[in-house]
């Protein structure tokens, strides 16, 4: 008998308690990309970008108009994701680098962590690409609950080919350094379809015959691209040029560089399709902030970018993809945050949410049911260095329609009516002094909060 044919038969042989228990526990694949505009996918309303395969993730599932990122820099939205909880509630309010002059975050040892809750209920876990949160054995993704990791630990790369930063080699299998040699896009895909194919064998092992002795999983596949420095392969630069010869360099580049993206999550998507995982797994895909202005990227219509509270530095593509649980070509213009990721995933997998937790699940969206969203805060928190911010923290919170935010530690509050305003022209703080007060006092309440949590 085919194999499909046999586990169509085990399937039904099985008590229909134990189908249940096991259809509310779909394989996972998160794939977060890094500094990806909104408008650079375009199934979010790019026009000169081409994303077939980030297109077809959004058609076979549910297409996410309004979600919005943790932070406007990298790991913020990282830490956020990871533990379920606002970024400076786990200690990471900013950027965490090489230097330690320069450094704004450290994650807290007792955070609540994705993979390790997703382990503890029986997922084999893995990692595939940037972590971004911690560089000492300590804080590496194998200690903090992955079985699996292969990947890049720092922030940017110098390079994509040399994948060094600083001269250092952040390259490791799982806590042994390693070398490579390749784009790190074209790596990291590498490694997660041998990851997949390595579950799926484990699943056709004789010892794993029926549906409930299978061992779901979680990959985490985080790329680097298309962050800075862009740095496309040649041929993904030329056929860009040859479609659109006009096209200024500095956005040629940065096209070329989301095609060749788009091309990898495809090779993946392929190999879940190969493997027969596709139809029991959940992916979810987004990117961490929004896209870098001075680097081409494009975050229409939103205005402003990466590091900017404005709605082009935090939203962001996104879409859920889980064949005959989601409906396919749906739409939903629910509001929410990366790190609702992580309250999603619990919540399908059935492990009761830590103590604490922040983020909101939106399993009732992907089934087609209304969520009350109208009272919820969403909160965004970034500490720097420089000039421009001297070592402090700056925020933003959006509450219904209204939007409260500061772009720099030292920059007058602004406020903004997005359902009237939703490109942020008109500034209402002066007008509105109730509505800014109001919310100035909920954005102080968790700021209170983050700050007993320490960040060095």
């Amino acid at each position: 008998m085919p194999r499909l044919g046999l586990t169509l038969l085990l399937a039904c042989l099985l008590p229909a308690g134990v189908r249940a228990q096991e259809a509310a526990r779909p394989n996972v694949v998160v794939i977060l990309t890094d500094d990806q505009g909104y408008a650079d996918a375009s199934a979010w309303g790019g026009t000169d970008v081409r994303t077939p395969n980030l297109d077809r993730l959004a058609a076979e599932g549910l297409h996410f108009s309004r979600m919005r990122s943790n932070g406007t820099v990298c790991s913020p939205t990282r830490a956020a994701l990871m533990t379920g909880r606002d970024a400076d509630r786990v200690g990471v309010p900013g950027v965490i680098r090489t230097a330690p002059d320069n450094s704004w975050g450290r994650l807290a040892p007792d955070a609540p962590m994705l993979p390790a809750l997703l382990r503890s209920a029986g997922y084999h876990t893995a990692m595939v690409g940037k972590w971004h949160l911690g560089l000492t054995p300590s804080d590496a993704p194998n200690a903090r609950g992955f079985d699996l990791f292969r990947g890049f630990l720092g922030d940017m790369m110098d390079s994509y080919t040399s994948h060094r930063r600083h001269d250092q080699n952040y390259l490791r299998h799982n806590d042994a350094p390693i070398e490579a040699t390749g784009h790190a896009t074209d790596l990291f895909t590498e490694w997660a379809i041998a990851y997949l194919r390595e579950r799926a064998s484990a699943a056709a092992a004789p010892s794993a015959t029926t549906t409930s002795s299978r061992q779901p999983f979680f990959l985490y596949l985080a790329y680097n691209a298309p962050h800075f420095p862009i740095e496309p392969p040649a041929e993904w630069v030329a056929r860009v040029q040859a479609r659109a010869p006009d096209m200024p360099e500095l956005r040629r580049k940065a096209v070329a560089f989301d095609e060749h993206l788009d091309a990898a999550v495809g090779r993946v998507l392929a190999a879940l399709d190969e493997t027969g995982l596709a139809r029991d797994t959940l992916v979810v895909f987004t990117s961490d902030n929004g896209g870098s202005l001075p680097h081409g990227q494009r975050n229409d219509p939103w205005r402003g970018g990466k590091q900017q509270h404005y709605d082009g530095g935090v939203r962001v593509p996104f879409a859920v993809r889980w064949p005959g649980r989601v409906t396919a070509g749906r739409r939903t213009d629910h509001p929410g945050q990366t790190f609702d990721i992580y309250a999603t995933l619990l919540d399908l997998a059935g492990i009761a949410p830590p103590e604490g937790m922040d983020a909101v699940s939106f399993a009732p969206v992907l089934r087609g049911e209304p969520m009350e969203t109208s009272t919820r805060a969403l909160y965004f928190v970034r500490r720097e260095g420089g000039a421009a911010h001297g070592g402090n923290a700056y925020h933003a919170i959006v509450r219904g329609p209204w939007k409260l935010l500061q772009n720099t530690p030292y920059s007058p509050l602004e406020l903004y009516h997005l359902d009237r305003d939703p490109q942020e022209r008109t500034n209402l703080a002066d007008t509105e002094p109730d509505v800014l007060r109001d919310l100035q006092a909920v954005l102080q309440r968790r700021i209170q909060r983050g700050g007993a949590v320490p960040w060095q």
